[in-house]
């Protein structure tokens, strides 16, 4: 029998066109409730165990008070590689983006801490070198994240917003892209999930998540997909000539995003 991980998942059209018209799109029961739990409790493991992060919450900064934060689990356990390199979620990211394979850039686990802060409102592409926008990105949740836990929410249609675009995750960005959003007239879609949701999102869409109200930990797995063919463009900023070098090692602005890091997860039959 089909790992559920490996298994296709066909989109209707009305998704992958709201997909492409919001910027983001909420799946429900993408995965079985157990198979992510099970995943989960070693992606959180790991995660508290390579953590850097030392300072009490109250002593940290906005965008250290946010999540515990590690990236590419997938080159440290073989559990978490199959989890990453999943067929189902790479699948669906080729179907919205309209590509023939997409490679991974970088898994990212996000631990928020009980009581953790924001996620202040930023468009993720703001830190990547890439040549156009075929990105995109699932939030897999590994427990229920009702309201108070601090759900990712998305400004609906902001992906096609220019403002916005050159601000780093801080107060400064939470600020001037709420005001910005809100003047505009954008939604914020800030739904609680249950296990087994997923979300994706685009590169450009504008995301931001609530504090952790609650006495719990919100663990999350997230992974990064491109399109296979992705070329890397020009550092447009010191944080992406750092993404270039550690998420593209040896990879030059021009060339396809093939580092021996950025395998292609998955390719649409012919």
């Amino acid at each position: 029998m089909t790992d559920p991980i490996d298994t296709p998942l066909a989109l209707d059209a009305e998704t992958i066109a709201r997909f492409r018209a919001q910027g983001f799109v909420r799946l429900k029961q993408v995965l079985p409730s157990d198979v992510v739990r099970a995943h989960g409790r070693e992606i959180t493991r790991l995660t508290l165990a390579l953590n850097t992060q030392t300072l009490p919450l109250a002593e940290r900064s906005t965008y250290d008070r946010a999540f515990l934060q590690v990236m590419n689990l997938w080159r440290r356990s073989d559990a978490v590689r199959r989890f990453v390199f999943g067929k189902r979620l790479a699948g669906i990211a080729a179907q919205l983006l309209g590509v023939a394979g997409v490679r991974l850039y970088h898994d990212q686990s996000l631990y928020k801490e009980p009581l953790g802060g924001i996620t202040p409102a930023h468009a993720d592409q703001y830190y990547w070198p890439f040549a156009s926008d075929r990105c995109v990105t699932a939030w897999v949740p590994l427990q229920p994240v009702p309201v108070e836990m601090g759900p990712l929410a998305f400004y609906a249609g902001s992906h096609r917003e220019a403002f916005g675009r050159d601000l780093p995750i801080s107060d400064e960005s939470e600020a001037a892209i709420t005001r910005m959003m809100e003047s505009r007239g954008f939604r914020l879609d800030d739904a609680p999930f249950d296990l087994g949701d997923v979300s994706f999102h685009a590169g450009w869409t504008f995301h931001r998540a609530g504090a952790n109200r609650s006495d719990r930990p919100r663990s999350v797995m997230t992974m990064i997909y491109m399109d296979r063919d992705m070329a890397v463009a020009e550092p447009a900023n010191a944080m992406q000539a750092t993404d270039l070098a550690t998420w593209l090692p040896g990879v030059r602005p021009g060339e396809i995003a093939a580092s021996p890091i950025n395998p292609v997860l998955y390719e649409v039959a012919r």
